[in-house]
Parts: C-alpha cells; structure tokens; sequence
C-alpha cells in the first residue's frame, strides 16, 4: 500500500498559439491523470523551458517519471524541485518513494524524515516510512510508524501485515499473530498474510491444526511458497 501525491487540476484552456506556463502545466497534470505520462513530460518540460525555476513542474515531472518505471530519472527531477523550493514536503516524499522502490532504503529515510518535518500531519510519509524502516530491520521504529498510521485507521489491512513483519523481525510473535489476524479479518484474500500467521503458529506456538488450515488457506489464495510447508508438517 504504497500512496504517491499526484496534483489533480480539473480546468485547462488554451487561448490562442502560445499556451501560458499555467496553461501548459495544467495540461500535463491532466495528461498524467490519464495516464499519458511520456506526453505529460513534455508538456512539463515546455513549462520548465518557459520558467526553470518552476518548483511545481520539476516535481510533476518526477511523478510521471516514477509512473513510468523511470526511477534514477525521477530522483533527479524531485531534486531539482527541493533545490528550487525546500520547504514543501512532498518532493522529498516523492524522491523517497523513488528511492523505496530502488530499495535504496537510507536514502528513502532521510527524505521521509525530511518530509515528515515539513508536515507531520501526512500519514502517508509515516506509512512508508515504516516500509523503508522495515527495510533497514529497524524495527522498533517501523512499528512505530505503522501504529500512528493505525491510531488514524486501524481497517488498514497493509498497514497490520506490515506491522506485524515488524514485530516478527522484534521477536515479538504474540503481537505479531494479533495484527496478522486483524490483517485477514480486513482482507480474507491476502495469501502471504495467511501463510505468515500458519508459519508462526507453528514454529512459535506448536499449534499445527490452525497453523496447517491457514496455510492452505494461502497455497488456495495462490501463496506457492506454502506449498513446501504443507508438504513438510501437514500431511496426516
């Protein structure tokens, strides 16, 4: 459940030949919003053309950039955007999803924490940030981070998955197979939550039945890799 900030901007008009910067900005967000993204960057490169030092148009172009798979390239467009305007955190949320999903884990961190400094109120920095923390096996701060975004929502089913992967990794099963059991009461069709909660119930617990049922639970959702464990432990 990684969340990414698009602008949304609903009204594009075009007077005459030569589109404004504003014109042509807008026309970028609403090509991005349909998933035009190698189109939307050339209206965006148009802007910043028009005026380089538009904040806005580097970090759109980094959204389309990531959109696209584009991840080094996305990283240097948000750059370009916190160097023009450091103050706004959600370039620095961008470039550390992109760094996330390079799993360059210390990069993604220290921008989570920088745009966590700029607005504490987005919950979704502190989301990833869990994931990247989770990442590092750092995790004591990864639960941390999972359970503020719970205390806003807890009927988030990644949310508890990833919390309870935290807790595993702090030795903490008891915890860790009470957010696995929220996390398939809120998703029934999640096969690796399913097969994470069979496994410990068997190696911490020794509870074979419920950990066997809920293993096949997760070899039928499509989880192959339950498939060994089957075969191992629950054959009668």
């Amino acid at each position: 459940m990684k969340k990414y900030f698009i602008w949304v901007t609903f009204f594009v008009f075009f007077f005459g030949c030569s589109p404004s910067e504003q014109e042509l900005f807008d026309e970028g967000i609403k090509l991005m919003e349909s998933s035009q993204y190698q189109k939307s960057i050339e209206y965006f490169d148009r802007v910043i053309q028009k005026n380089p030092e538009n904040t806005s148009a580097f970090n759109a172009k980094g959204v389309a950039l990531f959109q696209q798979g584009n991840f080094d390239e996305a990283i240097k467009a948000f750059t370009s955007s916190i160097e023009l305007d450091p103050t706004s955190y959600k370039p620095f949320f961008n470039r550390g999803n992109a760094y996330l999903e390079k799993k360059s884990y210390k990069e993604a961190l220290l921008d989570y924490n920088m745009a966590n400094g700029l607005d504490a109120k987005q919950g979704d920095v502190y989301y990833n940030r869990g994931l990247a923390l989770l990442g590092l096996e750092e995790y004591e701060d990864a639960i941390f981070d999972f359970d503020v975004v719970l205390q806003d929502n807890p009927n988030l089913p990644l949310a508890q998955f990833n919390k309870a992967k935290a807790q595993l990794g702090n030795n903490d099963p008891v915890g860790a197979i009470g957010s696995l059991n929220n996390t398939v009461k809120l998703d029934n069709r999640n096969g690796a939550a399913y097969y994470l909660l069979g496994v410990t119930q068997m190696s911490a617990f020794g509870q074979k039945e419920d950990g066997c049922a809920n293993l096949k639970l997760a070899l039928n959702l499509g989880f192959s890799e339950a498939k060994s464990w089957i075969e191992d432990f629950c054959q009668d």
